[in-house]
C-alpha cells in the first residue's frame, strides 16, 4: 500500500528556478527526483510509495523530456485517480530574463536545435501551454532572486495541504507592469496618494505614518471589508476545486505607498481568518 499522500510536480521554463525549487522542497522533507521523463510519472509515484517510507514526493518534469512531455497531463490524472493528491508548481519569467540567465549559465537550451536561444524558449512555451493551464501555483521569478523564491516556496509548501488555503499578497506599481502570476488584481489608485504629502513622500507603506494615512481613508476601510468578504466567499469554492494557492496583487502607481500599506492590512485580515499569508513587495525600493 502506498504511503504517499502528496505529490508536487515542479515544471516550467528553463532558467525560471526549477533547481532552486527542488532544493527547497528537499529541505522541507520531500523525496525529490529531477528530470523524470513524463511517461514515468505514475510508475515513479507507485514505486516510491510502495517502498513504505516516503509520504511527500516531488518530481521535476520539464522540456528535457522533449517529445514525451505530451503524456504529462494524462499521467497526472492517473496519479490523482489512485487517490494521491497532486499539486503542479509552474515557474516562469520574462523572456529577456530567461535568455540572460541561460547565457550566464553557458548552456544551450534543450529545445534550441542549434538555433537561437529564443527559438528554444518559444518551443518550450508552446510545449508547456497545457500544463501551465492546469497548474495549482504559478510563480513569476522575473524579479525574484534565489532567496526570495525560496521564501515563496517555503510559504507554499512547508505545511500540508489539508490546512487549507495559502495566500501570497503582492504589492506592485502599475508603471512596472501587473504581476503575471496574479489570480486577483486590485487597484489602489482610487485612494489619495501620500506621494503628494511632503512629510510622507520619502517614506513607504511599511512606515507607520503612511499606513495610518492610507488606512484612515474611509474608502480604504470599505475596500478591505469588501475584499476580505470576497476572499472568504471564494475560499470554500477554491478548496472544493482543489485550489490551495491564491496570489492577490495590490497595485498603485509606483508600488511604494498605497499598495504596500493596503497589502499589509489585507494580509493581517487574512491571517486572522487562519489563511497562511506571505507578503511580497515587488517594486518597493525602485523609486
Amino acid at each position: 500500500m502506498s504511503t504517499i499522500n502528496e505529490v508536487v510536480l515542479v515544471t516550467g521554463m528553463t532558467g525560471a528556478g526549477r533547481g532552486t525549487a527542488a532544493k527547497v522542497l528537499e529541505k522541507l522533507g520531500y523525496y525529490v527526483i529531477d528530470n523524470l521523463p513524463a511517461p514515468m510519472l505514475a510508475d515513479a509515484v507507485r514505486t516510491v510509495g510502495e517502498a513504505g517510507d516516503v509520504d511527500r514526493f516531488a518530481l521535476v518534469v520539464d522540456a528535457r523530456s522533449r517529445g514525451f512531455f505530451g503524456a504529462l497531463v494524462d499521467q497526472v490524472e492517473a496519479v490523482k485517480e489512485s487517490g494521491v493528491a497532486v499539486r503542479i508548481l509552474y515557474l516562469e519569467a520574462a523572456d529577456d530574463v530567461l535568455v540572460r540567465r541561460q547565457e550566464a549559465a553557458r548552456r544551450p537550451h534543450p529545445l534550441s536545435h542549434e538555433g537561437r536561444l529564443m527559438d528554444g524558449f518559444d518551443r518550450e512555451r508552446d510545449l508547456l501551454r497545457n500544463v501551465r493551464a492546469a497548474a495549482d501555483l504559478v510563480i513569476d521569478t522575473t524579479r525574484l532572486n534565489t532567496h526570495q523564491l525560496a521564501q515563496r516556496m517555503q510559504a507554499a509548501f512547508e505545511i500540508p495541504e489539508q490546512y487549507g488555503l495559502r495566500a501570497t499578497v503582492v504589492s506592485f506599481g502599475f508603471k512596472y507592469g501587473i504581476p503575471i502570476d496574479a489570480d486577483m488584481v486590485a487597484d489602489m489608485r482610487f485612494l489619495p496618494n501620500p506621494y503628494w504629502d511632503d512629510d510622507l513622500r520619502a517614506l513607504s507603506g511599511l512606515d507607520d505614518p503612511v499606513r495610518t494615512y492610507v488606512e484612515a481613508q474611509p474608502r480604504a476601510v470599505e475596500f478591505l471589508d469588501s475584499y476580505e468578504q470576497l476572499i472568504a466567499l471564494l475560499t470554500d469554492g477554491f478548496l472544493h476545486e482543489d485550489k490551495h494557492f491564491l496570489t492577490v496583487a495590490i497595485g498603485c502607481t509606483g508600488g511604494r505607498h498605497r499598495s504596500v500599506a493596503m497589502s499589509e492590512a489585507l494580509a493581517s485580515r487574512l491571517r486572522a481568518h487562519g489563511v497562511k499569508t506571505l507578503v511580497v513587495h515587488r517594486d518597493l525600493g525602485k523609486e
